[in-house]
């Protein structure tokens, strides 16, 4: 990948499609509740009855309007409906509804950090449309020469999200994915929920020898469901291109899969396969107007966005930019800080513990934050008996081990288990001394120079006190024997 990037410039733009939040679909009062029953969820107006006309969701425009505003883009005042047409079995009206050339945003931009440097990605529109539906081949039916057809996300409302080619990487491409995700979470527009397919991707990826101003021949990669896979995908795709261009042959445009079970992208149609949309304003609604008063009412009920609650975090916590990207990340796991912040005055040891054993027990089970066995209130009477000198930080990770898996208190476990940190000097002496008494080889190589061996001694007597003795006093107490013998 290295050596492709070194003779050609990678050239990525994405497209986002996101389903918005809402209770019932865009154009009528079915449910958007995922895992339905097949067709559960429809009506003559989503299922494309003759004679129905669609009604347009007031919700869904002003989550539309509140996304665009997040992503700081032009809301336009006026903007209008287009039926895109084209023939699919999961799409009953033989159309899509959508937007064309007056979409409801334009001109708006995310900032991502990618290789340790801050990059503005433009974002050339955002449309509101609606969802097609569901495909289901029979193989996994156990009718493998028939298909069936779920039109329960039929109508769920969508806004696709169009960047400038503007990528240069999928290292890009992937923080671009994430950022994008984080505002839509934290504007609360959408779940994002990836696995449900409330936020997919497709990726246009190009290559072209360095210095020259025209784009090369682009492919588009459908449905990247992960950034995992969208950053697969386009590695495999780059390396496929670059192969092709070095050979003297040319890419073909066309619209390419991603199998991430064999890491491959390949051909799902080509260019002349590509279907001629027809798009034609729909006729059935009305062009919408948006006045300047209602935008700006949307903008006021924004919440802190995740750049805006970085900068805080910066500012009034003092983080270091690694800590407030990671904590900002989502929504909850920023509050469950602040909350801990609220508990415990020292935001840095927080930070430590929370991106560290916290979300590494979290990450294990694949759980988020807001599954957390251990509340705010917990981690931080965890935390202050560590400040009291009650226990150590060693013996705390194994407290919060046994929180996170009983549900106790840490005060609780602490005194069932007799962890409570010794910090008796003669107690540790004590321990001291016969530390050295069982390791004379050790010590003697310690007296003829060898002083990195003041680490072994240290380890062995945190071994025979079972982690419990304080680790300072341990220290500077062996440190004043060694010199002492």
């Amino acid at each position: 990948m290295m050596d492709t990037q070194s003779r050609y410039e990678v050239v990525i733009g994405l497209e986002v499609h996101c389903q918005l939040n809402t209770r019932t679909k865009i154009f009528c009062s079915c449910s958007t509740e995922f895992g339905k029953e097949p067709n559960e969820n429809t009506c003559p107006i989503c299922l494309g009855m003759p004679g129905v006309l669609p009604v347009l969701n007031k919700v869904a425009l002003e989550y539309a309007i509140k996304a665009s505003l997040a992503t700081h883009c032009e809301v336009q005042a006026l903007n209008r409906f287009a039926r895109k047409n084209y023939f699919y079995p999961d799409l009953p009206k033989g159309y899509q509804i959508s937007q064309f050339e007056l979409p409801l945003a334009r001109h708006g931009y995310i900032k991502i950090r990618a290789n340790g440097e801050q990059k503005t990605i433009n974002l050339t529109r955002i449309h509101m449309e609606e969802d097609a539906g569901k495909s289901i081949h029979g193989e996994n039916l156990g009718h493998p020469d028939k298909s069936y057809v779920d039109f329960n996300r039929t109508g769920v409302p969508l806004v696709e999200i169009v960047s400038e080619p503007e990528m240069r990487s999928s290292e890009e491409a992937r923080q671009y994915l994430m950022e994008l995700k984080s505002i839509l979470e934290y504007s609360e527009v959408s779940d994002c929920n990836m696995e449900e397919g409330s936020f997919r991707c497709d990726a246009n990826v190009s290559l072209r020898p360095f210095g020259q101003k025209e784009f090369g021949t682009r492919t588009e990669l459908k449905n990247l469901n992960s950034f995992k896979f969208v950053q697969k995908a386009i590695d495999y795709e780059v390396e496929r291109q670059a192969q092709l261009l070095d050979q003297g042959d040319s890419v073909t445009q066309e619209t390419r899969l991603y199998d991430s079970n064999k890491n491959i992208t390949y051909s799902m149609r080509s260019k002349e396969e590509a279907h001629d949309y027809r798009y034609f304003p729909e006729p059935d609604l009305v062009p919408v107007v948006i006045d300047s008063e209602w935008i700006e009412k949307v903008r006021q009920s924004l919440p802190e966005l995740p750049e805006q609650k970085r900068e805080r975090f910066l500012k009034d916590f003092g983080l270091p930019e690694f800590d407030a990207e990671v904590l900002t990340a989502s929504r909850p796991l920023a509050n469950y800080f602040e909350q801990c912040t609220g508990l415990f005055d020292k935001p840095k040891i927080i930070s430590n513990w929370v991106m560290g054993e916290l979300l590494k027990e979290l990450n294990n089970e694949n759980r988020s934050i807001e599954d957390s066995p251990i509340s705010p209130e917990m981690l931080t009477d965890m935390l202050k008996l560590i400040d009291k000198g009650t226990i150590n930080g060693k013996i705390a990770k194994s407290v919060l081990e046994e929180m996170y898996q009983t549900g106790k208190p840490a005060e609780a476990i602490v005194k069932e288990k007799g962890l409570t940190q010794i910090t008796d000097d003669s107690a540790i002496e004590k321990i001291i001394d016969e530390v050295l008494a069982n390791n004379p080889n050790q010590l003697n190589d310690f007296k003829n120079g060898k002083e990195k061996l003041f680490g072994f001694f240290v380890g062995q007597v945190m071994k025979a006190s079972k982690g419990q003795a304080n680790p300072a006093q341990v220290n500077q107490m062996l440190k004043e024997k060694l010199n002492a013998s």
